[in-house]
């Protein structure tokens, strides 16, 4: 059974940084790609950034150049730093497995079939 835990959510003001973590377990980490989602009050879960299992990246051009994701496939983790935050950013942010394995760094939400419970990030202004 996969399992996917965040933490590292909280408030920060504008400007800060925060670092998310995901723990996983259940699969084969190093197979599979992994992705930060976020959700705001009233929209649409979005896709944030994604890591595959070589190393290769992607990200929203909203969090380009402020956001860094990276995975530890020793410790069957994967990170999301935060920095320059806006208020903007201020969502549930969800980590997600890939459906497959030795995908890319996709950031079709159907691709991913696996989710944590979510953790939230507030940026005041």
């Amino acid at each position: 059974q996969v399992r996917l835990v965040e933490s590292g959510g909280g408030l920060v003001q504008a400007g800060g940084s925060l670092r998310l973590s995901c723990a996983a377990s259940g699969r084969t980490f190093s197979s599979y790609t992994m992705a930060w989602f976020r959700q705001a009050i009233g929209k649409e879960r979005e896709f944030v950034a994604a890591v595959s299992w070589s190393g290769s990246t992607s990200y929203a051009d909203s969090v380009k150049g402020r956001f860094t994701i990276s995975r530890d496939n020793a410790k069957n983790t994967v990170s999301l730093q935060m920095d320059s935050l806006k208020p903007e950013d201020t969502a549930v942010y969800y980590c997600a497995q890939s459906r497959s394995i030795w995908g890319s760094a996709s950031y079709t939400l159907a691709e991913y079939s696996y989710w944590g419970q979510g953790t939230q990030v507030t940026v005041s202004s």
